[in-house]
Order: C-alpha cells, then structure tokens, then sequence
C-alpha cells in the first residue's frame, strides 16, 4: 500500500510563489514516475509536470519557465516550486505516483489559488 501525502499550497497574489510537497510511504518501487497534476472547476485533470526517479522532467507548455518539479529519492518525496503564478494556475494540485503496470497513486489534492 502506498499513501501519497501533500503539504504547500494556498493563496497567493498574481505573481508570487507556491510550494508544494508530496512525500511517498509504504511500499514503494524503486522506479517510479513522480507528477503533479492539476484541475480547476469544470476542466479535466491535466499534467502538469513529471520527474522520473532518475531525474528526468517534462512540463506542461503552459508552466515551463515558471515551476520547476524535483525530487528527493532518500526521502520519497517530490516538490513543485511555483514562481510567477497566475490567476489560470488557480486548481486543485494532486501529487501521483506511477509505478510499472501501469499503476497510479494519488494524493488528495492542494487547492493553490492565485489572484489577480
């Protein structure tokens, strides 16, 4: 069983930082695809960023150069860094974990809301 954890978020004006956190327990494989993925009201979930346990990232186009996703393997933990938000960032973040199978993991959810 593997529980995903999330901390961070709130509200911020337009412009600030966010941080989130998501630290990973149970039994976890070694390889795993660490994500953020997020949904406002009324639009489906939608990827955010990804980071393989080797350190590889992908971001969404409307994110890059404005978050950056990283991990601590020791730890089992995932972060994502949110500078220059903005009012469209506004959503629920949930952190999810993948594993071969294909198997996800899911945490409950951060609301992040920006204003304007």
């Amino acid at each position: 069983q593997v529980q995903l954890v999330e901390s961070g978020g709130g509200l911020v004006q337009a412009g600030g930082s966010l941080r989130l956190s998501c630290a990973a327990s149970g039994s976890i494989l070694r390889i795993n695809v660490m994500g953020w993925y997020r949904q406002a009201p009324g639009k489906q979930r939608e990827v955010v960023a990804t980071i393989t346990s080797g350190g590889s990232t992908n971001y969404a186009d409307s994110v890059k150069g404005r978050f950056t996703i990283s991990r601590d393997n020791a730890k089992n933990t995932a972060y994502l860094q949110m500078d220059s938000l903005k009012p469209e960032d506004t959503a629920v973040y949930y952190c999810n974990l993948r594993v071969v199978g294909p198997l996800d993991y899911w945490g409950q959810g951060k609301q992040v809301t920006v204003s304007s």
